[in-house]
């Protein structure tokens, strides 16, 4: 039995802004009621599905390796796309749209038109946002990245950078990763690829939390990383630094697992007590990113017993965040293998989203909604929600 999960507020379910259109449905086992294939049955919806606080997202693909593709932009362009994106989810997170090479290309530019057209549609379909990211190592514009900055003018570059970004969106933004994958996998901090740590120290993380705090009292921010699934060097590094930080009421709300995992490797057994430690810190917890990838040959699809596995990895994850209270956010790294980051950054792999490039649906989705159902189940038989305790959205 899972436990019972508070809330505070109820994310509305209500009928879209944007006409939408029902997805097709692949046979998969379903716990639940199943609605015949291009159905718009409300309760054929993940974010109808989840408990009532539980927000489920998807990134909005866009920017990064997009535009090398061979397909206009995904969110501007693809219609089926946005509709299945309104239909389905209740968080967005941009996939590159606000990250620094996008939304800030010259010192003395941002661009913010597609990071603002995330917010609209998210507003105008009962969405809630998680902003990405603010500190990082990787797509950084080359003006920055080869700049001949002194000290002083490279943190007032940072500074103003994450007052215009989160100012910009302030009350509109939930969660913010403010800084992302400061540390390897030894645990260790990036003290050389990472271009604030190297050139102002440490500390500099500190600043960045203490400024998005300033420009939005209200949002959420998060340290967020890849490979942080178990209790290892680099959770464990995490853990000790977002403690410290917490002792100088550092404004550090939340620490988030990504979820990038492949069936080469065996699931992250013990996530739910990793998760469970940072709760115990008094922090939220979220799943930011989760896909799983499968080796499968170009030109070939996965065999029925790679689609089980896929479920179950995706199901686990599902399982272990509602196993903890505070773990109030599950987002997927994009819904649909048409757009996936993946085979472009893993060679033969790929399919590792919950839909495929048609938006037919996997037997990973059919186990995300019934999980889902199952805890909204779960609620409903021990009366709803009934406190505070951790729902602070």
């Amino acid at each position: 039995m899972r436990p019972f999960r508070f809330a505070t507020v109820a994310l509305a379910t209500a009928a879209l802004a944007l006409p939408l259109l029902g997805g097709s449905a692949s046979a998969a086992p379903s716990a639940g009621p199943k609605a015949p294939p291009h159905s718009h049955a409300s309760f054929d919806r993940l974010r109808a599905a989840a408990p009532e606080g539980f927000v489920i997202g998807t990134a909005v693909a866009g920017g990064g390796h997009h535009l090398e593709q061979d397909y206009p932009d995904p969110f501007t362009y693809d219609k089926e796309y946005r509709k299945v994106l309104g239909r389905e989810f209740s968080s967005v997170s941009p996939e590159n749209q606000m990250k620094w090479d996008y939304i800030h290309p010259e010192r003395d530019r941002y661009d913010f038109e597609q990071a603002d057209a995330i917010v609209e549609f998210a507003r105008r379909n009962h969405q809630v946002v998680r902003g990405h990211t603010l500190l990082w190592h990787s797509q950084n514009p080359a003006w920055l990245e080869e700049g001949d900055f002194s000290k002083a003018e490279l943190r007032g570059i940072l500074r103003e950078h994450i007052t215009k970004v989160v100012g910009r969106y302030k009350g509109k933004i939930q969660q913010w990763d403010v800084a992302n994958e400061i540390f390897d996998d030894q645990g260790n901090l990036r003290t050389q690829e990472n271009v604030w740590i190297r050139e102002l120290g440490p500390g500099i993380v500190a600043d960045a939390f203490r400024w998005a705090h300033q420009a939005d009292p209200k949002a959420k921010l998060f340290f967020n990383d890849f490979n942080v699934e178990s209790v290892n060097a680099k959770s464990d590094a995490y853990y000790a630094l977002i403690k410290d930080l917490r002792a100088q009421r550092v404004p550090v709300h939340g620490f988030s697992v990504q979820g990038h995992l492949s069936t080469r490797y065996g699931f992250p057994g013990d996530l739910t007590d990793n998760l469970r430690r940072f709760d115990a810190l008094g922090l939220e917890t979220a799943i930011t990113e989760l896909d799983v990838r499968m080796d499968v040959p170009e030109g070939s699809t996965p065999t029925a017993a790679q689609e089980k596995q896929q479920a179950e990895y995706y199901e686990r994850m599902l399982q272990a965040c509602l196993q903890v209270d505070g773990c109030n956010s599950f987002t997927i790294w994009g819904f649909t293998d048409k757009y996936s980051w993946v085979p472009v950054f893993f060679q033969g792999e790929g399919w590792a989203t919950v839909m495929t490039g048609d938006f037919v649906r996997k037997p990973a989705y059919y186990a995300l909604r019934d999980t889902l159902k199952d805890a909204r189940h779960d609620d409903c038989g021990k009366g709803g929600p009934k406190g505070p305790k951790h729902r602070k959205h």
